[in-house]
């Protein structure tokens, strides 16, 4: 019987690639929406909050204004009503009816395809820039969040002392053609197998495949 041993980053990053293109070849996106100017708000109201729960909301917000133009002339207290199941939604009423405004003044409208111009945006970072970017526009990206932050390290992919880091060590190792499809794989795999509380680094198919010889639970550095 042969030596059980760890792969090499080099066999981990092949065999992961493989495995997610295997259990996820389609990869919708979670978030319902029909244009870019959906996918912005519904990404910003996903901060703290489940897809599911923004997917259920989202209807009712946009019958009250579906477009920039429309949701810059609500009143923040009646965005502010539709949008409280999702949490924090003080200060994501008045992002969207701000970041509205300003893609009325400033973009005639339209969402920009420009990382800068969506990252001066009201409520959205980084992450929500490069969702965006990746899925409205087709744009190379690899928004990172805690799902990707965590299994990257548990797969031995990144230090992960944060997302930045977790984002640069990802895109060094995974061909940018991929990187678009990659990030809802790994987030798909993150739900169904890699849970939080469900593997610890040792227990599903792709930690034990990558890691047969790990001993104790993987450590991770929160984002």
């Amino acid at each position: 019987m042969s030596e059980l041993k760890n792969l090499s980053k080099a066999e981990r990053v092949s065999y992961i690639q493989q495995t997610l293109d295997e259990l996820y070849p389609e990869t919708p996106v979670p978030l319902d929406h029909f244009d870019a100017y959906s996918l912005l708000v519904a990404v910003l109201l996903s901060a703290q909050c489940t897809d599911e729960r923004v997917n259920q909301i989202t209807p009712a917000l946009w019958q009250v204004a579906d477009n920039p133009y429309d949701m810059a002339k609500v009143p923040v207290e009646e965005i502010q009503a539709v949008i409280r199941p999702c949490g924090l939604s003080p200060q994501k009423s008045k992002a969207i009816s701000v970041l509205s405004q300003r893609l009325v003044n400033e973009y005639g409208g339209q969402v920009p395809a420009d990382m800068a111009a969506l990252e001066s945006l009201p409520g959205v970072g980084h992450k929500t820039a490069s969702v965006v970017m990746a899925q409205a526009f087709g744009v190379p990206a690899f928004p990172v969040d805690t799902h990707i932050h965590r299994l990257a390290q548990r797969w031995g992919l990144t230090n992960g002392k944060n997302v930045v880091q977790t984002e640069r060590d990802l895109k060094r190792l995974f061909a940018e053609n991929h990187w678009n499809k990659l990030h809802l794989q790994i987030i798909f795999y993150g739900r169904e197998y890699c849970t939080a509380r469900g593997c610890d680094g040792r227990v599903c198919p792709i930690c034990r495949t990558c890691y047969p010889t790990r001993k104790h639970a993987k450590k991770v550095h929160k984002p």
